[in-house]
């Protein structure tokens, strides 16, 4: 991750969908796909933009599927939900095992988790990369809340650590 300027990083600051697109980009060694008939799948994804050529890259490598509509929402906050299922497509991208699962009824608010989330955060759970939110004396997993970018890099960190090791 670079931070948001020259001498700060912002961790407050929410993550958006290019910018995580552009964090895993980087990771891959920022492919060249100007020569590529890679192209750019999503309407709304300016090929000017610093995330364009990252979009088109995970769409192409499936580690992103956009929000329905041709649309991928670069400018938009990534949830906590997104960013496990972007991981999860990420790693069976990179051929790691992505069959563990933890119950994610440990969390009062698993219910709120999007069905086409669900597997890919439980994934993340059992992997340990999503460790929930606390509030009080209560965990929570928050799958609709925004990630910041704090939790971004924690959640790297651990994907590092965890996965990659």
């Amino acid at each position: 991750m670079a931070g948001t300027s020259a001498n700060t990083f912002a961790p407050d600051r929410t993550t958006t969908r290019g910018m995580i697109v552009t964090i895993l980009y980087r990771l891959e060694g920022s492919p060249d796909i100007e020569n590529e008939i890679w192209g750019y799948p999503f309407k709304d994804v300016d090929a000017n933009a610093y995330y364009a050529d990252a979009v088109a890259w995970a769409a192409e490598s499936g580690v992103v599927n956009g929000i329905g509509g041709s649309k991928f929402d670069p400018e938009g906050n990534v949830t906590r939900e997104q960013i496990a299922a972007i991981l999860f497509r990420y790693a069976a991208f990179k051929g790691v095992d992505t069959a563990a699962r933890a119950d994610l009824t440990a969390f009062p608010d698993a219910e709120k988790t999007s069905a086409y989330a669900h597997d890919a955060l439980s994934w993340a759970v059992a992997a340990e990369l999503v460790k929930g939110t606390k509030e009080g004396s209560t965990i929570y997993l928050d799958p609709q809340g925004s990630a910041t970018r704090a939790q971004v890099a924690a959640i790297l960190s651990r994907y590092a650590q965890n996965i990659v090791k």
